[in-house]
């Protein structure tokens, strides 16, 4: 099911969490807060929006690491009912398309909810106070050819690390609905 996610209450402060990779290391949100911000992705393996957008997601995050802002993605979704968003197989996405964050199990959707994510990619950008400041898509290239994108998220961390604030213009994130339990 398509999913637009809705509007953020821009400034309510990162919610704790404990959550483990699919190799069973935990990760706590403190140990996750970049110098200069956050970004948390909630993503998946088979939702055809994370598949065509995954390598834009991978290369903005690399350059947003460089610049002490941490990524983290984490796949609520029920992998019982779609198996291919199991562990084993958030292991081999992560490792095809060269993940530089690391990729968490959220296995009792408890974290998703507390953030009111929906759908896959739906991304929470936070500043080095842990206060959201984005919530939006990756860009505005959506399913098409991103050869001329505008980098949304991208361009929003960057400025949420310089001045702590992002743009008041954001547009929603569009993607599958989370498979909830």
């Amino acid at each position: 099911m398509l999913l637009d996610t809705p509007s953020a209450q821009i400034g309510w402060n990162s919610r704790a969490f404990e959550l483990s990779d699919p190799e069973g290391k935990s990760y706590k949100l403190s140990d996750l807060q970049g110098e200069n911000g956050l970004l948390i992705a909630f993503i998946c393996n088979h939702c055809p929006y994370v598949i065509k957008i995954i390598n834009r997601l991978v290369d903005d995050a690399k350059l947003l690491q460089a610049e002490g802002i941490n990524v983290v993605a984490i796949n609520s979704n029920d992998y019982q009912y779609v198996e291919e968003d199991s562990p084993a197989k958030m292991l081999e996405f992560s490792a095809r398309y060269g993940f530089t964050f690391p990729y968490l199990v959220d296995e009792d959707q408890l974290v998703a909810k507390m953030y009111g994510a929906v759908c896959t990619p739906d991304f929470f950008g936070f500043n080095s106070a842990g206060e959201l400041q984005y919530r939006g898509r990756l860009d505005d290239a959506k399913m098409s050819d991103p050869a001329n994108r505008k980098a949304e998220l991208l361009d929003s961390m960057r400025q949420i690390s310089k001045t702590g604030h992002a743009a008041n213009v954001q547009h929603s994130s569009i993607g599958c609905s989370i498979k909830w339990k």
